[in-house]
């Protein structure tokens, strides 16, 4: 019996790694010992403070801590919540991404830097409509200057969830109705749709699902103007309700931490 060949793929299309840090004079001096505009400049990374059109294909940032907000029960990660800035460095291919990393981590003392790292991998769910509703018109990168606000959210899931069928995963997305066709439970998508037409949002998942021990499955990052403050924390505060969104049960949350994006390491200093 013939059968098609068709199977879609779910190849990695994009490497990524925040690399978070304290700004300590030693952190500062192995920053400075590293020349990291040099290394920069012969990788060909991107600042995205400036991103042009979208993120630019091999591409860094600096975030600038503003706060960080411990999980209420969740993932303690106490390196994350108490960095005080984050470089991500972001690329097509993993090279550029482990070289940033591994000339820090060999400047520094161990345990110094946090790395929550992953891949961008084509979305499991999204037919075309949900593709059409949720993406189709999602918010490009823009200026620092314009929505300065950056958001990290890592998140794991427990082992119940992972012991669910995809299919069964796939509908705590979706709106839940009785019988009579009355909406018992929006779900993710709908209770996320006011951060559609104004909070930017990249995923990194890892190379496995679930993650290996010490690694969140998912690390959620959302860039927005001063003035959709409100929605970010509006689309957060939604999520977290079960009631609305029951997949939250199967959630553990890491810190959120919250940075202002900086157009350059000097000033990630200031």
């Amino acid at each position: 019996m013939r059968l098609a060949d068709d199977i879609r793929p779910t190849a990695a299309l994009r490497f990524g790694a925040y690399l978070c840090l304290p700004l300590a004079d030693p952190v500062r001096r192995a920053l400075a010992d590293l020349d990291l505009p040099a290394l920069v400049s012969r990788l060909g990374l991107e600042n995205e403070f400036e991103p042009g059109a979208d993120h630019p294909p091999n591409a860094i940032a600096y975030l600038r801590r503003v706060s960080a907000t411990p999980a209420r029960a969740g993932i303690r990660d106490d390196a994350l919540a108490n960095a005080e800035a984050i470089i991500h460095v972001a690329s097509d291919a993993p090279e550029p991404v482990e070289t940033v990393r591994r000339e820090l981590e060999r400047r520094l003392e161990p345990h110094t830097l946090r790395v929550l790292s992953g891949v961008v991998r084509p979305p499991s769910y999204t037919g075309t409509a949900m593709h059409n509703y949720a993406y189709g018109r999602r918010v490009l990168q823009h200026s620092g200057l314009r929505m300065p606000n950056a958001f990290l959210l890592p998140l794991s899931k427990t082992p119940a969830w992972w012991q669910k069928s995809w299919m069964e995963r796939h509908t705590f997305f979706l709106p839940r109705y009785d019988e009579a066709g009355a909406m018992q439970r929006e779900g993710h998508a709908l209770v996320a749709e006011p951060g559609i037409p104004c909070l930017m949002r990249r995923t990194y998942k890892q190379e496995r699902e679930p993650a290996e021990a010490g690694a969140y499955d998912f690390i959620n990052y959302f860039e927005c103007a001063d003035e959709d403050l409100p929605v970010f924390h509006q689309v957060c505060g939604a999520l977290r309700d079960v009631r609305r969104n029951p997949e939250w049960r199967f959630v553990l949350e890491g810190p959120t931490w919250h940075g202002r994006r900086v157009a350059s390491l000097e000033e990630l200093y200031a």
